[in-house]
């Protein structure tokens, strides 16, 4: 367990609180450390490693991905998971290159806020699947990313946008720094901080918590879990339209098949970043963290010539070794808990 849960205002459930918040920092603390020894071992072996060029590069590889992992998480700490999402990024990315490549005088923002909502109601299919219909989130979101996968496959008809159809100034949006940092990535960053603070300080947020922890005490205890797990699959949505954006901005050269099979490394991300995945547990900080590390992971395995069969056995045997982390971490803190209640007694 690796995140903040919901829990009744009481002083031994405070205790209990602040005992979780201990461990989700030393989670996150954990993968700064993996960052640190990561970048000083590669640096070492080759110094480019750690150029402006290579630093810029692995943050823009890892922006779209935390962007994703962010409004992943709010689905995953209800209990649930979202395998769409990869689907959503591809019709949101093709559907506003299109309209820029077709309609040259379209203001960009209205762009932006069309493949944001597009994304919203794809988000809001998979929330009613799931909190209205009660399919299981692994069925229904499968279903919907081959269904919305067809969708765009069916708008696309075969035709690719290329960069040279896009307006410049969209496409700066993908490329351009602010004092040195990439575009992308300094939006990535205020949504995860804007997420992260409405998680941890909003009713909403911590009711988000609650559900994961145990939906049938939050069906007693008054939330509308219907509601609230709908709002999580729209925000994941909405999240993944705004990463569409960013990929076309990014790429510039769109086409049906993008983002194909990203959600993978998005739930790596944010399994690896500590978001337990049976819900209750979580922070969008470490997912964030996450999508780092296995950018990082990646481009330090490039550097040092590994074999690309190789880097995809590395990723697997991290996600591996994080679920079974998380879960040794679940089992010590429960035993913790059940020992300071028994001593409170």
């Amino acid at each position: 367990m690796s995140g903040t849960t919901a829990m009744p205002a009481s002083a031994g459930r405070g205790g209990g609180r602040r005992l979780v918040d201990r461990v989700a920092r030393v989670r996150e603390l954990g993968i700064v450390v993996a960052l640190g020894a990561l970048f000083a071992v590669t640096g070492a072996a080759n110094p480019s490693f750690l150029s402006y060029g290579s630093l810029r590069d692995i943050l823009l590889n890892s922006a779209i991905v935390a962007l994703l992992a962010v409004g992943q998480t709010l689905v995953v700490i209800t209990r649930n998971v979202d395998l769409s999402v990869s689907s959503v990024v591809g019709l949101s990315a093709f559907g506003g290159a299109l309209v820029l490549a077709d309609h040259p005088g379209v203001p960009v923002p209205l762009v932006i806020a069309g493949c944001v909502a597009l994304g919203a109601a794809c988000g809001a299919v998979n929330g009613l699947l799931v909190g209205a219909a009660r399919v299981p989130a692994l069925v229904a979101t499968l279903g919907t990313l081959y269904a919305f996968r067809g969708v765009d496959y069916a708008w696309a008809g075969g035709r690719q946008v290329n960069a040279a159809d896009m307006p410049e100034g969209f496409l700066a949006l993908g490329t351009r720094s602010v004092l040195g940092v990439p575009l992308p990535a300094l939006v990535a960053l205020a949504v995860l901080l804007t997420v992260g603070w409405m998680l941890r300080n909003l009713r909403s947020g911590r009711e988000l918590y609650a559900i994961g922890s145990s939906p049938e005490a939050a069906v007693l205890a008054g939330i509308r879990v219907r509601r609230r797990v709908l709002t999580a699959f729209v925000a994941n949505g909405a999240l993944a339209g705004l990463a569409g954006v960013m990929w076309a901005a990014r790429f510039g050269t769109v086409d049906a098949t993008v983002a194909t099979g990203k959600e993978l490394d998005v739930i790596a991300a944010v399994v690896v970043g500590g978001v337990a995945i049976f819900g209750g547990s979580g922070t969008v900080y470490g997912a964030a963290l996450g999508a780092v590390l296995l950018a990082s992971i990646t481009s330090a395995l490039a550097v040092l010539r590994v074999d690309a069969l190789a880097q995809t056995a590395i990723n697997g045997a991290l996600l591996l070794a994080a679920i079974v982390l998380d879960r040794l971490l679940a089992l010590r803190v429960a035993a913790a808990l059940r020992r300071r209640r028994f001593n409170e007694h």
